[in-house]
């Protein structure tokens, strides 16, 4: 006789597409198709339009720790022309702004290597929304709406995930990235910036140590600010409610314009809920030198860290010449799902996972 312990065994061991496997995960997956159909009406009733961008890039994209999928064009003369799976609809999105659209988005697969966990996807779905002459500011309302758009569809009064718990109908906190440094880790970090962006190495690290956090003598300045963010900081975001992390410091916001308000921080917020982060947004960088100059910084720190480099899409740095103010937002839909759903893993709620947890 088989006892409760083999069932969940096998529960473990079977793949998604297993009858009873799929029959557990309908729920989430319905849920999913409820909670796209309402963000599309939300904004489609705000008059943006939604677009469908081409999977297949001359470069998936130039930040540091993003790793793309590599594959090949061959044409009919057998020549041949390296592509990526695009890790972002950005460089796309942000052709069609320059082409004349105002108000866009798109839910777009998106493919990224080196990421799989209870949270993470080699293959997902991006949500990015641009508003052309808005600012940023404006995609924190929308990310409030959209929290409690999903959580209606999704049928959860609170998100819960790991023990923690976020009212998706509260009105998001907005805390700096300073002020966040300076409440969770009792860290200035401000002073480590000086006005021109550079960034001061050994006296973040001093103050990192103080914190009682781990560091290592290769360390960059981006290294100490990442441990920071990861061990003291995105653990307490999200709690209660939502959390708008903004102002990010200028090095790391690879494709966002500086703040007008300090040029030492960039217009670049992060909303979490329950400590998971769900979007990345940006007032949206339109110097062309200045981007030129940022995507060959991260392609060497990516050179000396993983012996790799990707092509810089020229096509996207002649169109962001003639495209207009905007702001944009990308936000990982498979992990509002899994939290609008009740869920605990992302492969839940994804109707056919490239990984399925063992």
């Amino acid at each position: 006789m088989r006892n409760i312990a083999d069932n969940e065994r096998e529960a473990v061991a079977s793949p998604w597409w297993k009858p009873h496997v799929h029959a557990d995960r309908r729920g989430f997956l319905l849920a999913r198709n409820r909670i796209q159909v309402a963000l599309r009406a939300f904004f489609a009733a705000d008059d943006f339009i939604e677009v469908d961008t081409a999977i297949l890039q001359t470069s998936p994209g130039n930040e540091t720790h993003l790793h793309a999928f590599s594959s090949e064009l061959i044409d009919e003369k057998g020549d041949r022309e390296p592509l990526y799976l695009h890790t972002s609809p950005e460089f796309a999105c942000k052709k069609l702004l320059a082409a004349g659209e105002r108000r866009l988005f798109t839910f777009a697969h998106v493919f990224r290597n080196r990421e799989t966990s209870p949270t993470h996807q080699p293959e997902f779905t991006m949500l990015e929304w641009y508003r052309t002459g808005e600012t940023y500011r404006s995609l924190m309302i929308d990310c409030a709406e959209i929290l409690r758009l999903a959580a209606e569809a999704g049928g959860q009064s609170l998100f819960r995930f790991r023990g923690k718990e976020c009212d998706p109908y509260a009105e998001p906190e907005r805390l700096t990235v300073a002020e966040a440094f300076r409440r969770h880790a009792g860290i200035e970090l401000l002073p480590t910036i000086a006005k021109n962006g550079t960034t001061d190495r050994d006296g973040l690290k001093a103050a990192v140590e103080q914190a009682g956090i781990r560091t290592s003598e290769d360390d960059s300045w981006s290294d100490l600010f990442s441990r920071v963010i990861v061990e003291k900081i995105e653990p307490n975001l999200g709690i209660g409610r939502a959390t708008i992390l903004y102002e990010y410091p200028v090095s790391e916001a690879a494709l966002a314009r500086k703040s007008r308000r300090d040029g030492r921080v960039s217009e670049r917020f992060e909303l979490y809920a329950c400590g998971v982060e769900l979007a990345n947004a940006f007032g949206e960088l339109t110097d062309v030198k200045e981007q030129r100059r940022r995507f060959e910084a991260d392609m060497d720190e990516k050179e000396r860290l993983y012996g790799e480099r990707y092509p810089i899409d020229e096509a996207f740095l002649e169109a962001l010449a003639i495209m207009p103010d905007a702001s944009g937002a990308a936000l990982g839909f498979d992990r509002l799902v899994m939290l609008a759903a009740g869920a605990s893993r992302i492969e839940q709620v994804i109707w056919t996972p490239v990984r399925w947890q063992r």
